[in-house]
């Protein structure tokens, strides 16, 4: 019999693995610490239906942490969810046939009257996301030196991955910030969130999803991301402890560990 604290204790360590955060807050203070500057050269925020992390883009921008703001995201998985939310929470913003990124650059314009923020419209995955991004930033003569990155908690290390693929010479300094850690905790005969406050988080299930579809990714073997595999990332050192938690949970949610040699698209 399946026993929730375990479950929960097993979720929380892949959670909090894949929930990359390079500086305990962001804060001046803490990219002086870290990185010597007290803001980056620009913040990119990839797409997405979590708008909590819009949230903590928008406040960035606000605290001055960033000279430039860029929204990555085209048509993807999580854009018909982000239309739905906004529909209903904002229906002045329109959302039919529209990127996610054209969306969210109008959701922090209404809310933190943020303007013209740089928009990447394009993209349809994760890798595309970071090369049409960077595209993006060289059309503008943006050649940063430090780059802030946002993305969905469940896909903050594949992302760092990303990037690091691309710049292997460490010539760049990207920080990431995970824009939420979830904890989840058992509540009698079933799972919940510790935390009340991440606008728009995934149900248990599609958290659980995302979190057991990551790991095989991560892998640098010939059916993950790797190198050794489709080479959409550099390589990432998996702690035994998150690898134990994964198998653990297989062992009750097999059905949401991709299949072997499965393309994902995202």
């Amino acid at each position: 019999m399946e026993n929730l604290n375990v479950t929960a204790e097993n979720i929380n360590i892949i959670g909090n693995f894949l929930s990359r955060r390079d500086i305990p807050s962001l804060t001046k203070e803490e990219l002086k610490n870290r990185y010597a500057v007290e803001k980056a050269d620009i913040i990119i925020l990839f797409g997405g239906s979590i708008i909590h992390g819009w949230d903590v883009a928008a406040k960035a921008i606000k605290d001055d942490l960033a000279e430039k703001l860029l929204i990555s995201g085209g048509i993807g998985h999580t854009t018909d969810e982000l239309r739905s939310i906004i529909f209903e929470k904002f229906p002045g913003i329109k959302t039919e046939n529209r990127s996610e990124a054209d969306i969210i650059a109008d959701y922090i314009k209404l809310k933190y009257d943020i303007n013209s923020p740089l928009i990447e419209n394009q993209s349809t995955n994760c890798g595309n996301n970071v090369t049409f991004a960077l595209n993006t930033l060289k059309e503008n003569s943006i050649f940063p030196k430090n780059i802030i990155i946002i993305q969905d908690s469940t896909m903050q290390e594949r992302m760092d991955a990303t990037f690091k693929l691309i710049f292997k010479d460490n010539s760049i300094n990207i920080i990431n910030f995970a824009p939420y850690i979830a904890r989840v905790k058992s509540d009698g005969n079933k799972l919940i969130f510790e935390n009340s406050d991440i606008t728009g988080m995934w149900s248990m299930k599609k958290y659980i999803n995302l979190l057991m579809g990551e790991i095989p990714r991560l892998c640098d073997n010939e059916n993950g991301y790797g190198p050794k595999g489709m080479n959409f990332i550099t390589s990432v050192d998996i702690p035994g402890e998150v690898l134990d938690a994964f198998n653990y949970l297989k062992k009750y949610y097999a059905s949401y560990v991709r299949v072997a040699n499965e393309k994902f698209k995202s």
